[in-house]
């Protein structure tokens, strides 16, 4: 009896957790498609399937629709037979993909939670795992979860509604910025401080061997048990049996295009301000705003502010982009993954003040010189809290509308259920 009554508390749990794992899995990639689409890159290099790349950003924003539905509809509680099935068809295909990519190791972070929180490859597959046996009960238990609407159009219709709500939020972060940014370069990043490593942070550990041979013999001895004279060095091996502490930032670089001279510092210790367009491929680059870009140079140039392009192109591709465009400031080197990691915009723009990140514009949102203010910080704190605000408003007048929809379409279906009871000993779970 006790076990009859404990056992609707588990499915819900078991619906709870795996609902909200998807919600959260499907949220931070849908509002940053382009970095999901970058992964989805990295995987199908990694296997020789470059003729996908096309697919990318469908691919992402398909990938987070699904694991926000899938998880709205474990935690609403509406279609759960189509749920069950599509949770467990994904996780089986997922935990398959994750077990073999651990395996492998073709790409150090599975992405499988965006830029939000970094897991390794294994720790990724024992996450699935765990995860797996709540999936399960909730598929064998499937038929035990009573409809929430008494008609199931009512149900496709709720799905509908967050379906439009998910790609209104990769839609907009596609066309602005993610209204999240979880990475090392956000607006108020100390890049340099993200670079360091602390003095007290753990090294990495290695175990060292060393191989010797006598007499047609090779043999492995430890760093502090090393053979006589009469032994022949081979071979060294180090193996890592600890890993160290790994700053936030590790491939920033602004370099000369011409020579290779570094430059990161000179731009990172200016007490003025320096604007950086960010292009990981000038070729690939939106040419539609480059007016806009052009008039800021202008006004950087003749407002004592510093203006330059930071891009992977080769000389080439730049000397071309420049004769294309007209374009005056300077372009120097960095790393093209680095780059895509800045800013999820090509191109896109920052603003630097001593190496702090104050400002980040999408292309489509360049400055507008007539608004600009010579206190750029004062300028970019105002327009990113503006941009935040109708991020915000708009997010919270989607849930209001979203609610009032659901409430209009759940009441008449709540009011006939209390009014019809259900027939004696049949086991509720709703009511646990």
């Amino acid at each position: 009896m006790a076990a009859r009554k404990f056992s609707p508390w588990i499915l819900h749990f078991s619906r709870l957790l795996a609902g909200f794992v998807f919600i959260y899995s499907g949220f931070v990639k849908g509002i940053d498609p382009l970095g999901s689409a970058y992964k989805f890159t990295d995987y199908f290099v990694a296997f020789n399937l470059e003729f996908l790349e096309p697919l990318t950003l469908a691919l992402s924003v398909a990938l987070s629709a699904a694991e926000m539905l899938i998880g709205v509809a474990l935690v609403a509680g509406v279609l759960m037979q189509v749920a069950s099935w599509a949770l467990l068809l994904f996780m089986g295909f997922f935990t398959l993909l994750t077990f073999f990519i651990a395996l492998t190791d073709p790409v150090a972070d599975c992405g499988c939670f965006g830029d939000a929180i970094i897991l390794t490859n294994w720790e990724t597959f024992w996450k699935n795992m765990v995860l797996m046996v709540f999936v399960i009960y909730i598929f064998i238990r499937r038929k035990n979860f009573p409809p929430f609407f008494t008609k199931p159009s009512a149900e496709w219709m709720a799905i509908a509604g967050f379906l439009a709500g998910i790609l209104l939020i990769s839609a907009w972060s596609y066309t602005n910025l993610p209204v999240i940014d979880y990475r090392p370069f956000h607006i108020g990043a100390d890049i340099e401080e993200n670079m360091s490593i602390p003095p007290d942070a753990p090294a990495d550990e290695f175990e060292i061997t060393l191989y010797y041979r006598k007499n047609g013999e090779v043999r492995a001895f430890p760093v502090d048990e090393l053979p006589g004279p009469e032994w022949e060095w081979v071979r060294t091996e180090s193996t890592l049996i600890s890993k160290g502490y790994e700053p936030p930032i590790t491939s920033f670089f602004i370099e000369s295009v011409e020579d290779g001279t570094d430059y990161t510092w000179d731009i990172l210790y200016d007490p003025g301000y320096t604007f950086i367009l960010v292009s990981y491929n000038l070729d690939r680059s939106n040419k539609k705003n480059t007016e806009s870009i052009k008039r800021l140079a202008q006004w950087s140039a003749s407002n004592n502010a510093g203006f330059i392009g930071l891009t992977a192109s080769p000389l080439f591709q730049i000397e071309e982009y420049t004769e294309r465009t007209g374009a005056t400031w300077d372009f120097y080197h960095g790393d093209e993954i680095t780059l895509k990691t800045i800013i999820r915009s090509n191109p896109g723009l920052i603003l630097l003040k001593e190496g702090t990140v104050i400002g980040k514009w999408h292309h489509r949102n360049i400055p507008d010189t007539v608004g600009l203010k010579e206190n750029l910080l004062s300028y970019s704190i105002g327009t990113q809290q503006k941009s935040n605000n109708n991020a915000v408003s708009l997010g919270y007048l989607l849930t209001f509308m979203l609610i009032l929809a659901l409430l209009r379409i759940i009441r008449p279906a709540v009011n006939r259920r209390q009014a019809k009871p259900g027939p004696p000993g049949k086991e509720n779970i709703n009511q646990p």
